[in-house]
């Protein structure tokens, strides 16, 4: 059965929602805010949201939709779900990355791995780390992974040169 219904990931803010997703789409080419809904007075003793404050903003990120909602600070970002970006060049990543890494903490950075200023990790991933980390020659791909291990933003042509056996 195919699906016809589009999978809109949606991200739990305290109330920064919009202000995150204003950074977002500052960062990726074709992105934009495409909607923003606010709190009713309804349901104020439930929300605790004055009314008239974000609720949700509906974005694109390079086409694809998220939903930042403001819901409180019950629930924060974890490492255990990242968003990851499929870089095609070092320009690519060194923009994600220090984009992203912008006012996040210097200690969630490694491997690829960045955590911006909200708290939402990412993985800054070169397209070509996935063809190097399946090489038939378990020994590529052992240089290869021991090089991600020391570095914190992926540098493609260490990786290559790693692979390489160089």
């Amino acid at each position: 059965m195919p699906i016809t219904t589009k999978i809109v990931p949606c991200l739990w803010f305290d109330q920064q929602g919009e202000e995150a997703a204003t950074f977002y789409t500052g960062i990726f080419p074709r992105s934009k805010i495409t909607k923003v809904s606010r709190y009713p007075a309804v349901g104020q003793e439930i929300h605790g949201h004055p009314p008239g404050a974000v609720l949700t903003v509906e974005f694109e990120l390079d086409g694809q939709r998220f939903t930042a909602l403001n819901g409180g600070p019950v629930f924060q970002f974890n490492e255990a779900v990242s968003l990851q970006i499929e870089c095609e060049n070092q320009d690519e990543v060194d923009h994600f990355w220090n984009k992203l890494g912008a006012g996040g903490p210097k200690e969630a950075q490694q491997c690829g791995w960045v955590k911006d200023k909200f708290g939402l990790s990412w993985q800054v991933v070169p397209k070509v780390l996935g063809e190097l980390m399946t090489d038939p020659d378990p020994k590529k791909v052992e240089r290869t992974f021991s090089a991600m291990l020391g570095m914190k933003k992926l540098d493609i042509a260490a990786l290559r040169k790693a692979h390489a056996g160089g």
